[in-house]
């Protein structure tokens, strides 16, 4: 009896690349051509980021429900007792370059960021991008959603409060700006994807490298982001909650892929198990 060789392709992914002949060419032709496949996997993505950004930053014309959901908020944090945002955001209003430095790390740490630690990544760990970026996007998928649903003010558009917009007033950046209005929902603040985007970049970060001295800077980025969107009045502590809640979802989706999705793609395109082969990064 003849044993079946390791990387015959088995009857059923014969079948699936028969009912998507395209596909499974240009997917083949991308797994065995590095440059095209590095590429597809940049436009890809960029793609996919231009995209969250517009669908996020679409007109939102619930102005009155989305100031409601923020008193609720402050109502709920002080019921719970952890309404600290005025008080925090006041330790840091004397001073000018402490105010510059929070704002600097709201903005320079989280897209810039994203974009830096994914090129390392991609270029030099490849297992570990894959993760981070399918749970970023998974997670940026489930906040699109939230926004739309439920669209809620950050607390520096509550003045009466005693909330500060430190951006606007110290570091003269306007999100109202009619350059940036396209990629802007002012009513975006729940989740907070900045602290739970930082947390998914730590462990991808760790699941990277064994340094001690970057697992450090690593477990910094939650903090650090963490104190940025509240210094700044962008965001409540309850929005940084959700966004943890948002983005653990997006890394529990990333896994369900790794174990599941990208076994299929192996599958699909000729490739059994323990052969050695990976699914294409797409």
């Amino acid at each position: 009896m003849m044993e079946k060789q390791p990387n015959a392709p088995s009857k059923r992914s014969m079948q699936a690349a028969s009912s998507f002949p395209l596909a499974h060419r240009f997917a083949r032709f991308l797994a065995q051509h590095r440059a095209f496949r590095d590429l597809f996997e940049l436009t890809l993505v960029g793609l996919a980021f231009l995209l969250y950004f517009l669908v996020r930053g679409s007109v939102v014309d619930r102005t009155g429900e989305a100031f409601h959901r923020a008193v609720r908020i402050i109502d709920l944090e002080q019921k719970w007792g952890f309404f600290w945002e005025l008080e925090l955001q006041a330790l840091v209003m004397g001073s000018w370059a402490l105010v510059q430095v929070f704002n600097l790390i709201y903005f320079w740490l989280d897209f810039p960021l994203i974009v830096v630690v994914g090129l390392w990544l991609y270029f030099r760990h490849r297992h570990q991008y894959t993760i981070t970026r399918d749970a970023i996007l998974s997670s940026g998928a489930i906040a699109l959603v939230i926004y739309h649903l439920f669209p809620v003010a950050p607390p520096r558009l509550l003045p009466a409060f005693g909330f500060v917009d430190t951006m606007a007033v110290f570091s003269n950046v306007s999100y109202q700006a009619q350059s940036t209005q396209p990629f802007v929902n002012p009513y975006a603040a729940v989740p907070s994807l900045h602290v739970g985007w930082a947390v998914l970049l730590m462990l991808g970060i760790m699941g990277a490298t064994r340094s001690k001295g970057v697992w450090f800077l690593a477990a910094l980025l939650p903090v650090a982001q963490l104190a940025a969107i509240v210094f700044t009045g962008n965001h409540f502590i309850f929005d940084a909650i959700i966004g943890l809640v948002v983005s653990l979802m997006g890394l529990v989706i990333a896994v369900m892929l790794q174990r599941l999705g990208y076994a299929w793609v192996r599958r699909w395109l000729g490739h059994e198990r323990g052969a050695g082969a990976q699914a294409p990064a797409v």
